[in-house]
């Protein structure tokens, strides 16, 4: 049944994303940036949906209260990535725009990656480090000023269900440049949709969103410590079957 329950979700994104993607192509010239993310951001409630309903996967969120407040009112957010779910999940569950820091590569992919070129996210070439992490900076900024917060991965990459990856301190040093705060996010998806795997089970995935840790008068790995060890600490709170 699991088995069964995959194919049929991803049958349902593939449907699904194909007329959505090339609308958003056709129709991002005529739409702001804004809209243009709002219409994105449909599918992915779309693909959330067939998530909930095909596999069984529901979402729990713990911590809203600790959102900064105010449509301008600035934000890092720091995950947890254990899975895709996370991935398609934040947009849906968070209340103002996010921007993504992400490869480059990913916008060739068809469809996906076509709509994601029409958005205002920022897109790096991992090759060239120094550059790309100007260039994080630089639209950080201007996407933070107008109300969209910034979404990364510290570990930067997959992390299999209770493990630690290497927290990298790129968030905190766009943190510090910027003086945004950072918030730290735990999130156990590996549960349901384990890392590069197939088959997804149903199940609870915990979305657990710590309160704002303030950027101005810290060092990049300093502040990095702090988030890693609450979200460390978090995950063996919420998963502690995955941490004996």
């Amino acid at each position: 049944m699991p088995f069964l329950r995959s194919v049929l979700h991803m049958l349902w994104m593939v449907l699904t994303v194909v007329p959505w993607g090339l609308a958003v192509v056709v129709a991002a010239p005529f739409l702001s940036s804004t809209q243009v993310y709002w219409m994105c951001a449909g599918w992915l409630k779309v693909a959330v949906r067939g998530g909930n309903v095909i596999l069984g996967i529901r979402n729990q969120v713990i911590g809203y209260e600790n959102l900064p407040v105010g449509s301008t009112a600035p934000a890092i957010l720091l995950l947890k990535h254990q899975s895709t779910w996370e991935t398609f999940c934040m947009p849906t569950l968070m209340p103002h725009p996010l921007a993504y820091v992400f490869k480059k590569e990913l916008l060739y992919v068809p469809f996906f990656g076509w709509a994601m070129a029409k958005m205002d996210m920022i897109h790096i070439d991992r090759s060239k480090r120094a550059q790309a992490f100007n260039k994080v900076v630089e639209q950080g900024k201007r996407l933070l000023a107008q109300g969209t917060w910034v979404i990364m991965f510290p570990e930067g990459t997959r992390i299999d269900r209770g493990q630690k990856g290497q927290y990298k301190s790129g968030g905190t040093r766009l943190a510090i440049e910027t003086g945004a705060p950072v918030i730290p996010i735990a999130v156990t998806s590996a549960k349901c949709w384990p890392r590069k795997a197939f088959i997804k089970r149903p199940g609870v995935v915990e979305f657990s969103i710590g309160k704002p840790i303030p950027s101005e008068g810290r060092k990049p790995d300093e502040l990095m410590r702090e988030v890693e060890d609450w979200i460390e600490a978090e995950m063996r709170r919420l998963d502690p079957e995955a941490y004996r």
